[in-house]
């Protein structure tokens, strides 16, 4: 156990917007979970110009913290290392601050996305399809880079974003073929789908679920479950959505910052679930 883990210790999620965030609740209740009564997580509404600031304030009773958009890869000048996970998207989601002072960026998404997938059962897949192209389908690439034998495609809605689909694809070392997102009801055959698009962009699919789906991972957890999701599980295939990711990703950052391990997931999930039902 790492000896610092029972003091009084800080950690914190930081984006903008900022309210909506679960993390509070996720790690509040690792840490009652664990006993570790002098530790307190927050939330605070930091954007990319108050970033440095913000960072030049934290004490030395900080572990670390939680950050979403638009700060992923504005921290990463700030940092003085950078996992290779992190590297390999350009995003940082979490931080840690090491007993000597140094800070140090970690990328807990693409392992949080295999963890989830593993705790349905899928290990690997022989090929994968990823509705859109933002930074989640870059982490969502990466992730399939470790389980997924064969190609990848994407379906985009500009040429630009199928551009940029490719490069990752070359970065992480993926064959990715991309698609117009016209032929999106194509992805909903492949062995596993994720859906990284934003509320309502997927509902149009719907109607077109296979009648024997196999593995849809949806990265949205509010409003819950989504239209494609809906259909998904009526048709009998296995549905993932955003809570599994953002409880898998909090796992690895409790484990990271606290020096405990396992994390209480169990725990964390059922606070999850109260803070969605409570909005």
């Amino acid at each position: 156990m790492n000896p610092r883990a029972t003091e009084g210790r800080r950690a914190a999620v930081l984006g903008s917007p900022i309210a909506h965030s679960l993390s509070p609740a996720l790690h509040r209740a690792a840490y009652e979970a664990l006993g570790l009564t002098g530790w307190s997580y927050d939330r605070f509404e930091v954007d990319e110009a108050a970033l440095p600031g913000f960072l030049r304030t934290l004490g030395p009773t900080w572990a670390g913290l939680s950050l979403t958009m638009p700060l992923k890869r504005a921290v990463i000048p700030l940092l003085d290392e950078v996992s290779d996970t992190a590297a390999s998207v350009d995003a940082v989601n979490t931080v840690l601050f090491t007993e000597d002072g140094r800070r140090s960026g970690d990328n807990t998404d693409i392992p949080g996305i295999v963890a989830a997938l593993r705790e349905h059962g899928v290990t690997e897949v022989e090929s994968a399809a990823i509705l859109g192209a933002g930074a989640t389908a870059s982490s969502a690439l990466a992730a399939l880079a470790r389980i997924c034998a064969g190609e990848v495609t994407v379906y985009v809605r500009s040429a630009a974003r199928a551009a940029e689909m490719r490069e990752w694809g070359e970065r992480l070392d993926v064959p990715v073929r991309t698609a117009d997102w016209a032929d999106a009801a194509d992805a909903l055959h492949a062995p596993l789908v994720i859906a990284t698009t934003p509320a309502g962009a997927t509902d149009e699919l719907a109607a077109a679920v296979p009648e024997r789906p196999a593995t849809l991972f949806d990265v949205l957890y509010h409003p819950w479950p989504t239209d494609l999701a809906a259909r998904w599980s009526l048709y009998g295939g296995a549905v993932l959505g955003g809570l599994d990711l953002l409880v898998h990703q909090a796992v690895l950052q409790v484990e990271r910052m606290t020096g405990r391990s396992p994390a209480p997931l169990a725990a964390m999930r059922q606070a999850g679930e109260r803070a969605l039902a409570a909005r």
